[in-house]
């Protein structure tokens, strides 16, 4: 890579990333909001570790399986660089049906899931607050996955700025549903007494879902307006639905969700053994992990605008307009840019610690809780940024598979089984859990930026045979 390609690429890396990034740490928002709202309510070890609990069993089936939906990076991002504009609609349309059986698969799940919760091993207080919040977040499952496809949709368009306005006004939308259900309302209007009940961490579940469905209407109301300006021709799209479309999007999009899904679920089972240590413990496990939540949102932005670069390359290779090299530039930046901000994040979070975990809560045990797993979480950011980012290259270069078999075997062979020996046989406790996260992304980020570089390889090996090909 020369320094005049790279400089070349960045800004146009950066161009769509940066609306991306504002979107994510948008939505990451609504979920610290919620946190810190929460730990203003009586009680707010429990009350965090309630919202913790449903919070983390929620995301990780509608991320998991609704992960299948990232197949769409790909698909649409390599129609829309090939102008094939009429097949980019077609994939969002096959996307639009498949969000919604997805969706009754998780509602179904969901309403299962507090039924489950109160045969863990946890305080009964917790689950008395959980198990609400999870029915109150599952009414949000439709609209999410709904502004999931959409989002694909206007990212892989170079349309990043309406998702940015979507989430920042969601947080409004949120904070004033939090304000209003949380805590408890009572007004004298015309005579008349106006009660609103303290619902506590169940509304805040409720006031969640209330702002996805708000989400997934400001999409919709973008996407029709990005046709409109664009002229890409979604209104005259055939509304056929073809078997086949289905399945590729499946089977494309499979690994990419249960990659996530793994990825997710680990941090969902530390969560759940941390809960068996008390509320403390979970409290403290709940203020750490919403930080590098936060950070984590920076590269998987630069990683969804890089998944669409590479696949706009790949997408143009088959015009003849872009080369292998374009395509592995696109990866390689955005692998540069992740890991460089992550670098930063692990900086901040071992110089002051404790002023970090203060703006959740200022409850002084908590805070104690959750600075020696700061300290760890830095440890980890700069791996964290570097395989999320190696996987969006991936994706966007078609290649799915891959990063599924990596963390299967980084996280769950590896990481997880190191991380319980650390916690319950060096008595560690939650620390020993994280020490297994951070070795778990160290391994996901070496063997990841071993298959991006074999990819390049790969498809340049593809492009020579076809020109050889092509040549006879």
């Amino acid at each position: 890579m020369r320094s005049a390609d790279i400089r070349r690429e960045l800004p146009l890396l950066l161009k769509l990333a940066l609306p991306l990034i504002v979107g994510e740490l948008g939505w990451v928002a609504m979920s610290l909001v919620d946190t810190i709202m929460v730990g203003r309510l009586p009680h707010s070890a429990i009350a965090m570790s309630a919202g913790a609990l449903a919070q983390v069993l929620f995301n990780t089936l509608v991320f998991g399986i609704g992960g299948i939906l990232l197949a769409l990076d790909t698909l649409i991002s390599q129609a829309f660089g090939a102008k094939e504009m009429q097949q980019a609609n077609r994939w969002l349309l096959h996307g639009l049906v498949m969000a919604v059986i997805l969706s009754g698969v998780l509602m179904t799940l969901f309403a299962a899931g507090p039924t489950l919760l109160m045969y863990m091993p946890v305080d009964r207080a917790v689950l008395a607050q959980a198990v609400p919040a999870m029915w109150g977040l599952n009414y949000g499952t439709l609209p999410l996955l709904l502004y999931f496809t959409l989002r694909r949709y206007l990212q892989a368009t170079h349309h990043g700025r309406p998702i940015a306005f979507a989430l920042i006004s969601a947080n409004l939308v949120n904070i004033a549903g939090d304000w209003l259900m949380m805590f408890g309302h009572r007004w004298q209007i015309l005579g008349h007494t106006i009660a609103i009940p303290a619902f506590g961490v169940e509304g805040s579940a409720w006031s969640t879902s209330f702002a996805r469905l708000y989400l997934m209407a400001v999409l919709l109301f973008a996407v029709l307006w990005a046709d409109q300006q664009g002229d890409y021709g979604l209104r005259t799209v055939s509304r056929r639905i073809e078997v086949q479309h289905l399945r590729k999007l499946f089977v494309l999009g499979a690994p990419a969700g249960a990659s996530l899904l793994i990825e997710i679920a680990i941090f969902a089972l530390v969560t759940s053994l941390v809960a068996t240590m008390g509320a403390l413990t979970l409290a403290g496990h709940e203020v750490a992990l919403q930080c590098a939540s936060t950070t984590f949102m920076v590269p998987l932005a630069i990683s969804s605008a890089t998944a669409v670069r590479v696949g706009h390359a790949v997408g143009r290779i088959r015009t003849g307009a872009a080369t292998i090299a374009q395509a592995a530039l696109a990866g390689w930046c955005g692998i540069g840019l992740g890991s460089a901000f992550m670098l930063v994040a692990a900086v901040v979070f071992l110089t002051i610690p404790a002023t970090v975990a203060r703006l959740f809560t200022p409850d002084q045990d908590v805070i104690r809780a959750a600075v020696p797993l700061l300290f760890v979480a830095a440890g980890f950011q700069f791996f964290d940024g570097v395989q999320i980012t190696a996987t969006g290259a991936l994706r966007g270069a078609g290649n799915t598979t891959a990063p599924l078999y990596t963390q299967v075997l980084c996280y769950w062979a590896i990481g997880m089984p190191l991380g319980v020996l650390l916690a319950f046989r060096a008595h560690l406790g939650a620390a020993g859990l994280w020490w297994g996260l951070l070795i778990a992304l160290t391994a996901a980020a070496l063997m990841l930026l071993a298959l991006w570089h074999r990819t390049t390889k790969s498809l340049a090996q593809t492009m020579r045979r076809a020109q050889q090909a092509s040549s006879i």
